[in-house]
């Protein structure tokens, strides 16, 4: 199994892409491949201009092509998600998600924010033609902390990343059963 991580905050390190390192761990130690991306992978001028022949686009979409789930994460800005993951997002062809398990997550100053995963982030990943769309983590910033170094999760946090990854490695091996033994 392959799955793509990709971080939609503008700093690195930031608590969303602590989040999604954590999530890769525990899904390698199940032997599936992971493939981390971030914005920085990106020229910001490539997003800027909507280079679609971006050679980092390219290469995005191409890995893609090839996952068999996405993870995504990103830090909430005045009640959505990162505005340069957006871009990324809308450079993507329409049928990017097709046949993809995604979990999506999210970290914000306030659970005031919490809803952005549902209201903001889940309809744009439905509009790309995800397959299945998981309940998302939205994380308080105070549930994270030493994210800059070893990141330490509160322990509700942690058991409710741990049971998200759970999920959605089921959701993973859904995909990978043959027809027959599904029925």
């Amino acid at each position: 199994m392959r799955v793509i991580t990709l971080a939609g905050s503008p700093r690195y390190p930031s608590r969303s892409t602590a989040l999604l390192s954590l999530c890769q761990q525990a899904l390698e130690k199940r032997g599936v491949e992971v493939i981390p991306w971030n914005l920085h992978n990106f020229h910001p001028e490539d997003l800027l201009y909507a280079r679609f022949d971006s050679p980092a686009l390219l290469a995005l979409k191409e890995d893609l092509a090839t996952a068999d789930g996405l993870i995504i994460a990103t830090p909430v800005y005045k009640a959505s998600f990162s505005g340069a993951l957006k871009t990324i997002l809308d450079l993507l062809p329409e049928r990017a998600l097709e046949h993809k398990v995604v979990l999506p997550l999210a970290t914000g100053g306030t659970i005031a924010h919490m809803l952005a995963v549902d209201y903001a982030l889940k309809p744009v990943l439905n509009a790309l033609k995800a397959q299945e769309v998981l309940h998302g983590v939205f994380a308080d910033d105070a549930q994270i902390t030493n994210y800059d170094r070893t990141p330490e999760l509160s322990s509700v946090l942690a058991s409710r990343i741990a049971e998200s990854v759970e999920t959605f490695w089921h959701a993973l091996a859904r995909r990978h059963q043959p027809l027959a033994a599904a029925v």
